[in-house]
């Protein structure tokens, strides 16, 4: 194919072998509001391992000088490293500053909760890594201002995640680059505070609203009540917010735990004081790491155990409730050995590589939102809801209907119960499998006894 003239290049639509400075192109990954963002390689190292190359869409944009400045000051094992950054002068004589950063293959956070189903320890192992990024940011006296589902990759070969796209970011002393009352964001995770700010600065054009570490933690509770529950809390916009939900004297959204009895109390506990109306009440980027690695690092408190079922001689209401109990048991044993029957034919997961969520170079990898305003995409609150696999890990009892031990050669004992290896299955597990030690594992459920009567 013939090579296109280079007058013709633009930043945005480079072909697959365009040099820019010591980088080669191997392909497009993926295009924000003002970046677009390369696969590529050293020119001479084709061999070596590629990087993510994020070049300006506008002549002299000075976002990637700031963007520059933070990652080189923010060094962490879960933001991609920056490794240079420079200007390409473009045929025309037009200069584009430009990126390279460490390549990250992975999935966008809410598209891996989905097809992983990770369970409430695993979701707060990775939340409590994400804290850990905002406070190595934070300490650095600087704020990310984009935290966001869509800017959190998942590593495929290890589940680490990866908070990408410093764009939109800021730190202490950085020359101001936007003239708006609200700082560049995405509007669905800003905090309320920020947004009542607005509203009593509308005659004043001078005012700006400058975010802080409580901005960053709202971000994160947003992205993590989203992460568990399938749906975004209300929205913090004051005329979108008819139930004053976001007022000083309200006391927040409902906690995700109303939403998916699944989730962990004490998760449900950290994400809702993440989301405090009060910015003092979040706490720090650091206390909520702490909090979130304690919960990874510990199961769930016994719960206190059920009031016992009322004896038969309580009545025919106690009679029938007892029944229908006992109805429900069996439906849930039938869902268990239809996942079993499907697992055995050769129900498989596949981890699919997505394009757009892979880009992981220059500066945190940033897919969208580059500059002073963030592109939304599937990040808008008004998106219909998608559900949350929250999984739980293997009971402390057998459960209705499984075997108990001892066990077959084919199965192992663990908790009283029979439980059979899912292959070669690895955790986070499939939503019909549970976790133990490393490894996931299907109930092994003991036939029904057969009738004792022909009467149906």
């Amino acid at each position: 194919m013939g090579r296109a003239r280079d007058s013709d290049l633009h930043p945005a639509r480079l072909p697959v072998g365009t040099e820019v400075g010591p980088w080669r192109v191997l392909g497009s990954s993926a295009q924000g509001t003002y970046g677009a963002v390369y696969r590529a390689v050293r020119v001479g190292e084709e061999g070596a391992k590629p990087v993510a190359l994020k070049l300006a869409l506008l002549p002299w944009d000075p976002r990637f000088q700031r963007e520059a400045v933070l990652l080189d000051r923010i060094r962490h094992p879960n933001v991609p490293l920056l490794s240079d950054h420079g200007y390409w002068r473009h045929p025309s004589a037009a200069v584009y500053p430009c990126l390279v950063m460490e390549w990250v293959e992975g999935t966008p956070l809410y598209d891996w909760a989905l097809e992983y189903s990770p369970t409430s320890r695993q979701m707060a192992r990775l939340l409590a890594q994400l804290a850990r990024v905002l406070q190595a940011t934070h300490s650095a006296s600087a704020v990310h201002r984009d935290v966001k589902g869509s800017n959190v990759l998942v590593r495929h070969s290890d589940s680490r995640p990866f908070l990408i796209d410093f764009g939109a970011g800021n730190y202490a002393g950085a020359e101001r680059l936007t003239w708006q009352a609200l700082p560049p964001g995405t509007n669905g995770y800003r905090a309320p505070e920020a947004w009542h700010f607005a509203l009593r600065s509308l005659l004043d054009k001078e005012a700006h609203y400058t975010a802080g570490p409580a901005d960053d933690v709202f971000a994160l509770g947003v992205t993590a009540y989203r992460l568990v529950t399938g749906q975004y809390p209300p929205p913090t916009e004051p005329e979108a917010d008819t139930a004053r939900t976001w007022y000083p004297e309200s006391v927040g959204p409902q906690p995700p735990l109303a939403l998916n009895p699944q989730v962990d109390p004490r998760l449900s506990a950290v994400i809702l004081r993440m989301l405090s109306v009060w910015p003092e009440a979040r706490g720090t980027a650091e206390e909520l790491a702490e909090a979130l690695e304690h919960i990874a690092e510990t199961p769930v408190p016994e719960a206190a155990p059920p009031p016992a079922e009322p004896l038969p001689s309580a009545g025919c209401q106690a009679a029938t409730t007892q029944a229908r109990a006992r109805l429900r048991s069996w439906q849930r044993i039938m869902v268990l050995a239809a996942s079993i029957a499907l697992w055995v034919v050769g129900m498989t997961q596949t981890t699919d590589w997505l394009p757009e969520g892979s880009f992981v170079g220059c500066e945190d990898a940033g897919t969208v939102a580059l500059g002073d305003s963030a592109q939304v995409e599937e990040d808008t609150p008004d998106a219909p809801p998608r559900p949350t696999g929250v999984r739980r890990d293997i009971p402390k009892k057998p459960l209705p209907g499984q075997q108990h031990a001892p066990c077959g050669k084919s199965e192992e004992a663990i908790r009283g119960g029979c439980w059979i290896k899912h292959g070669g299955a690895v955790p986070p597990c499939p939503y019909y499998a549970y976790e133990w030690e490393g490894a996931c594992y299907l109930p092994f459920l003991q036939p029904p006894r057969p009738a004792t009567s022909e009467q149906p």
